[in-house]
């Protein structure tokens, strides 16, 4: 049977789903578009999860802030071509519409929510799109956050002074500096003593006095927490004053933070230009 071309862009029109994929399924069902569409919805969720192998640290993050609460989300891709999709952009939205008129509370709720959005947009672009994450903060009497200009670095931070200014300036501290805590009582055991033992094999080679090795050691460990702990961070609008001397200037304190950047934490294999094109096409 023959398929015209304003049948194909009929079907893509109505699915999303690529301009072959729409010729295919129109031939497969004797140009019926109704029952094109009904395969094409079928083979988008036999895709989506063929897909859902594939790694996706790309992507983009949304953030929802209202008056008790900020939500942020990270949606992921496989390639940042594909974060820049208009389609992705668009899918991105919906979820943070979605956040604005429902109460969300975990990223269980918002994957079941999108679950056959995703499974076209998959089908659409073709690569697999995850809803990885998401970070919900509602402590506080402030709650400031900062979302980088491309979107893939975010970071929200509360205190417990009604100072929204601080609460923002905060978190675009937290963004640019990266602290692993808000205290040092706060930082994990393990990485201590990883840093410790480190430190002690630096004193061991000196040749020093036991008690200047000590020293040396309590040295290096104390300059590592300050490094990495939000309050003894410079801050990073005026250097010259430490987060905690600012927080002690507004009579804040800091209750609760999080960054959240694109990716982090998923491993990614590298491969040659020819192995991605070869998997692209068995795909």
């Amino acid at each position: 049977m023959s398929i015209s071309a304003s049948q194909v862009k009929e079907l893509r029109e109505m699915t999303g789903v690529g301009m072959m994929e729409c010729k295919k399924a129109l031939v497969e069902t004797d140009g019926d578009l109704e029952k094109a569409v009904d395969l094409l919805r079928s083979n988008s969720a036999l895709k989506a999860e063929k897909k859902a192998s594939r790694v996706a640290a790309d992507g983009m993050l949304v953030i929802h802030q209202d008056q008790g609460s900020v939500s942020a989300v990270e949606i992921n891709t496989e390639t940042d071509f594909a974060a820049k999709d208009e389609k992705f952009q668009a899918f991105c939205n919906n979820i943070k519409d979605h956040l604005a008129k429902n109460a969300i509370n975990n990223i269980e709720e918002l994957n079941e929510a999108f679950a056959s959005e995703r499974e076209a947009l998959v089908q659409a672009i073709g690569e697999n799109i995850q809803i990885r994450r998401m970070v919900k903060i509602s402590d506080g009497a402030s709650i400031g956050t900062y979302l980088h200009t491309d979107g893939k670095l975010a970071a929200i931070v509360s205190i417990d002074s009604n100072d929204n200014e601080l609460a923002k300036d905060l978190a675009m501290h937290v963004a640019a500096s990266n602290p692993n805590c808000v205290t040092a009582d706060q930082v994990d055991q393990e990485l201590i003593a990883r840093e410790r033992a480190i430190y002690e094999a630096q004193a061991a080679e000196s040749g020093k006095d036991p008690s200047i090795m000590e020293k040396m050691i309590e040295g290096k460990l104390n300059r590592f927490l300050s490094e990495i702990t939000l309050v003894s961070q410079p801050f990073v609008k005026n250097p010259d004053q430490t987060v905690q001397a600012l927080l002690s200037e507004k009579s804040a304190n800091v209750l609760s933070m999080s960054r959240i950047k694109v990716g982090e934490g998923i491993e990614v294999e590298k491969k040659d230009f020819a192995a991605e094109v070869a998997e692209q096409l068995q795909s």
